[in-house]
């Protein structure tokens, strides 16, 4: 039997492109009183019928291409992710003073951001694409602590992810409030996060007996799954592809356990 190899490469190739195709993404306007917020969301056409969702929280830079790009593996991986927009739509700093600007203003203002988040959670429900009742939330650096703070409000979700965020709280977690499991994915040597913040926070859940696992990657900084972070560590923020891959792969697990 006579074999054509560039007609099997070919298939291969279109095969590739179509599922890559199946990926889908939309823009979707909301509001916070009179504040326009534009969100972003990923899912798989491909696949039929509801499916569990991940609210996505982006860090100090606002809603660009890294959530983006994480959103779209998300999807790939069959859920449905929406980036919420917590500053507002058009604001997107790339100066790192005009970030701390921005991030500031809701870190300084815990009832704004647990507002802005929640509207992300009544976003992504909102979608039929979602099984209401299989959601979860991820955010990296201004986002882990944005997700954490959604978890101490009560909010209804299945759990939570915190990729390099910040710990510290100035409205604590009440017994038994926290509905929301917690997996928390630190930078071992993070400058920002220092230890008494760690601790502080590790007897915060057990106070609030909240289901919480803490993974913590020796060698990590700042922003260790970011690659525009660069890679000297020495700078207090650094890629660690070894702990961003391993941080990924314990998200996966903890989804698996939540969703089933």
């Amino acid at each position: 039997m006579k074999t054509f190899p560039h007609l099997a490469a070919l298939a291969y190739c279109m095969a590739a492109c179509s599922a890559a195709a199946a990926i889908q993404t939309e823009i979707i306007e909301y509001k916070d009183g009179d504040t326009l917020l534009e969100g972003f969301v990923a899912y798989d056409d491909a696949i039929a019928g509801p499916r569990p969702g991940v609210l996505l929280i982006h860090d100090w830079t606002g809603l660009q291409d890294y959530a983006k790009r994480r959103a779209t593996m998300l999807a790939e991986m069959g859920y449905v992710a929406f980036c919420a927009d917590i500053y507002g739509k058009g604001i997107r700093p790339t100066d790192p003073k005009e970030c701390a600007v921005q991030a500031g203003t809701y870190k300084n203002d815990l009832p704004l951001l647990r507002r802005r988040v929640s509207l992300g959670l009544e976003q992504i429900r909102k979608l039929d694409r979602v099984e209401k009742d299989k959601v979860a939330a991820i955010g990296y650096c201004f986002g882990g602590t944005s997700v954490l703070e959604l978890a101490r409000s009560g909010a209804e979700v299945k759990g939570v992810v915190s990729f390099h965020g910040g710990l510290g709280t100035t409205m604590p977690a009440e017994e038994g409030k926290v509905k929301a499991r917690i997996l928390i994915c630190h930078g071992a040597d993070d400058p920002y996060v220092k230890p008494a913040e760690v601790d502080a926070f590790k007897d915060e859940m057990a106070r609030a007996k909240a289901e919480m696992q803490f993974i913590s990657y020796p060698g990590a900084v700042h922003s260790f799954t970011k690659k525009e972070a660069g890679n000297d560590p020495s700078k207090g923020n650094a890629y660690d592809e070894k702990s961003d891959k391993a941080s990924w792969a314990a998200m996966k697990k903890f989804f698996d356990e939540l969703f089933g």
